[in-house]
């Protein structure tokens, strides 16, 4: 829906003109281009890069290689594609505050370059990409942007996320392979990057401790002082940005003091002459270009870039200057001789944009436009609204710019019937130049007519013709439970003309309810994975799924239409289950689904001794000691309910989830960081069972080699490095050619209960429809006791 006038009010407040203003004029310093490179949305180095964009004008861009599908998600239950939608939408809010340029090697939710979860290695990165494939769209993004600089955000060493190695080394291949006129894969001009650094700083952490020490600095940059037009530090601008990571819990506050500088090493230069600085060997300004044709143009258009910035904030001052360099830009674009245009024109291009936003700015013309609906099928319309502001210019005239298949009349704008349907994995993102849908602004002031795009208040979505909201898309069904039933609720269809049938294996039955179908397996079903696809009008439909947070723009992503179900064969208890969630996984639901008697705990419960001796066992989530208030006060209470014969599993968690190895387990239990040297990523490792005569693998499911096969993205995460002797360990495991973990899971009885955690991915591998971790799960909520 359009932003409601709350919104509206809180956006503008965010940008006020004079900070337009400045941000509008810091650009007009320098012609030199920045890129920084990494694996991840939240990989840019998001400080540094506020430095150089808002206080020496470079013109900065980020090219990252996947959009974190295989991420984890601090705000919802979102993984995978979907995942991957929310963190696109996520980087674009991260790219609006620094005024950043966006390119992905990842161009579609199927692509071969995608966060298949943590890896240690980049060789079994850039495997699993497809390293041409990766190397390929790394030159397309090089020979569009032209940077003249490129920085990826780690090193390519051992103790390192192996994506972030994958991209470093991919970084340095591309030097050449961008600039080489022979490299066939892409037939976009070459260019030739002329610096490449690396940090020289270490990337260990929380997550990751690099194996050797970063290289020697070269050159710093300086990360002290505060931006003239905001007052705010860099560091300060950086963490507004980061702050739209929030699927990854990024934002922080910086205090005054705590700000450092980047210090850079110079791993590659085509340039002669020493580096002193970030600009040595390069035309700093548009003055400073060797081309003689144009050169007293572009020493005239530097000077009344010069002239404009001195300006501020006198807006009449600036406009006179802007636009005097604007028509000596476009002078330098039309007389630019053709043996400069590949090292000159782009640059030309990029300051007639950054003058035509800024002459908007200083002239004070105000355009914003909204649509009533902003999801949309082929077909339908919806009016858009446009409001103006003239301001100091003599006219304003803005034209919707759409795409093929969209057309504006009358104060409407239509979907033809053929028109595409969004693209929720834009390959670029330009914050100054939106792409289409947009409007075109032309302002006239002086008689100098200037143009310019402004984004669409909120984007409209376009979705499938023939799709629905399916709900939900995976099931299962457990061959030791009574129900064979299961409900798909259907919505979103275009009109209630349009029939809708679910195609179902044979033998099963689908009837259609008010609200979608039951569908009922036989009696006999075999165990295995089944698939039922929906047709609408007998044209397989789509299934949409809106991905919807306040903190970014609506989208929507659209796959076939198809419920997955799995029968499996989970023996179960007849325990009564209590869930303690933090909202980052759905195990109660599967729990449920399996035929378990399971009851989401409220606050109120776990306050009441009398209630939680009710239950035999409980389950607390991924991250809940984190995200569920109160929780931490109320586990004295739990232990006391443990020791009293209560069984208390505890799901995988982070140190830094509020996580007091003597506080929140019953005994010491420390979680291990960091966290690459405490997991386990290949998801076919070969795990020992240790205890093999212990409950847990043989009530009332015996676990065997079989609940080990199938599984996705990896083992598990987080585990623990150290515990009481009360604990044992029941696993061990570990990735090629490294020391066995025997964190994985442990267990201890406490007094008459017993408490087991587990660091093993059982929420993830139960969202995959995995089996084995069914019958694993089934067996840790198993009150043997």
């Amino acid at each position: 829906m359009p932003l409601t006038d709350q919104e509206r009010i809180v956006n503008e407040k965010q940008t006020p003109h004079l900070l337009q203003l400045w941000r509008s004029l810091t650009p007009l310093q320098t012609i030199v281009s920045f890129m920084n490179t990494g694996a991840h949305p939240d990989d840019e180095t998001s400080a540094m890069l506020a430095a150089m964009a808002f206080r020496d004008g470079i013109d900065i861009s980020y090219a990252c290689s996947t959009r974190g599908e295989g991420g984890q998600n601090d705000i919802g239950t979102e993984t995978g594609q979907a995942l991957g939608v929310l963190r696109t939408a996520e980087m674009e809010r991260a790219c609006d505050i620094l005024n950043l340029r966006m390119y992905w090697h990842s161009q579609t939710p199927d692509d071969s370059i995608f966060d298949f979860g943590f890896s240690k290695s980049g060789i079994e990165t850039l495997g699993k990409w497809d390293k041409k494939r990766t190397l390929k769209r790394f030159v397309e993004i090089i020979r569009t942007e032209r940077p003249d600089i490129i920085c990826p955000t780690f090193l390519d060493i051992p103790g390192q996320h192996g994506h972030h190695r994958a991209m470093t080394e991919a970084a340095h291949l591309v030097m050449d392979l961008a600039a080489d006129p022979n490299y066939d894969e892409c037939d976009l001009e070459p260019w030739q990057v002329k610096k490449m650094y690396l940090p020289a700083w270490s990337g260990a952490g929380q997550a990751y401790d690099d194996d050797l020490p970063p290289p020697p600095a070269t050159l710093t940059i300086s990360g002290d002082g505060i931006e003239a037009g905001s007052g705010w530090g860099y560091h300060r601008i950086g963490q507004q940005s980061r702050a739209f990571h929030r699927t990854q819990a990024m934002g922080r506050w910086v205090p005054s003091g705590e700000e450092h500088h980047f210090p850079l090493h110079l791993a590659d230069s085509r340039l002669d002459g020493p580096d002193v600085v970030l600009e040595s060997g390069l035309a700093k300004t548009l003055a400073d270009v060797n081309v003689s044709e144009i050169s007293t143009i572009l020493k005239k258009a530097q000077a009344q870039m010069d002239a404009a910035r001195a300006s501020f904030p006198d807006n009449v001052k600036i406009l006179k200057h802007a636009n005097s360099a604007l028509e000596s830009v476009r002078e330098a674009i039309k007389f630019c001789p053709e043996n400069a245009k590949a090292d000159v024109l782009h640059k030309l291009v990029r300051k007639e944009t950054q003058l035509s936003n800024l002459i908007r700015v200083a002239a004070r013309v105000e355009v914003i436009s909204r649509t009533d609906l902003d999801v949309l099928r082929p077909g339908e319309a919806t009016p858009l609204t446009i409001e103006v502001r003239k301001g100091r210019s003599d006219q304003v005239v803005v034209t919707p710019e759409l795409p093929d298949d969209w057309s504006y009349i009358d104060g409407q704008i239509s979907i033809d019937d053929r028109a595409d349907v969004s693209d929720p994995y834009p390959s670029i993102y330009l914050p100054d130049t939106p792409t289409v849908p947009c409007l075109n602004v032309e302002v006239t002031v002086y008689g100098v007519t200037s143009c310019s795009r402004v984004q669409l208040e909120v984007q409209p979505n376009v979705i499938p013709l023939k799709s629905a909201i399916m709900t939900p898309v995976t099931q299962i069904i457990n061959v030791n439970a009574n129900r064979r039933q299961i409900d798909v609720a259907v919505d979103g269809v275009m009109n209630d003309a349009e029939r809708t049938n679910l195609i179902v294996p044979d033998g099963w039955v689908a009837n259609a309810t008010n609200m979608g179908f039951e569908v009922t397996a036989p009696d006999n079903v075999d165990v295995g994975l089944y698939e039922l696809s929906l047709t609408v009008s007998d044209v397989p439909a789509q299934s949409v799924t809106e991905i919807n947070y306040p903190h970014v723009a609506p989208r929507a992503l659209a796959q076939p239409a198809k419920v997955k179900v799995l029968v499996i064969d989970t023996k179960l208890s007849n325990s009564r289950i209590g869930y303690v969630g933090g909202g980052n996984d759905r195990v109660d639901y599967w729990l449920a689904q399996m035929g378990l008697n399971v009851t989401s705990l409220t606050d109120t419960d776990l306050q009441s001794d009398q209630t939680l001796a009710t239950y035999d066992s409980i389950v607390i989530g991924i991250f809940a000691m984190k995200f569920r208030d109160g929780l931490l006060e109320q586990m004295p209470r739990l232990h006391k309910w443990c020791e009293n014969g209560g069984n208390l599993v505890t799901l995988y968690h982070r140190p830094w989830d509020n996580w007091n190895p003597d506080a929140v387990p019953p005994k010491y239990l420390k979680i291990g960081q960091p966290s690459l040297r405490w997991r386990v990523t290949d998801e076919n490792a070969e795990v020992e069972i240790l205890q093999p005569e212990h409950s847990i693998f043989n009530l009332p499911n015996i676990i065997s080699s079989n609940d080990w096969e199938g599984w996705h993205k990896e083992r598990g995460l987080y585990f623990a490095m150290d515990w009481d002797a009360s604990y044992t360990p029941l696993l061990s495991m570990h990735d090629p050619d490294e020391q066995a973990l025997l964190g994985s899971m442990l267990t201890a009885k406490i007094n008459k209960g017993r408490h087991t955690h587990t660091s093993l991915i059982l929420h993830h591998q139960m969202e995959k429809l995995t089996p084995g971790a069914f019958n694993i799960m089934a067996n840790l909520i198993y009150n043997d006791g």
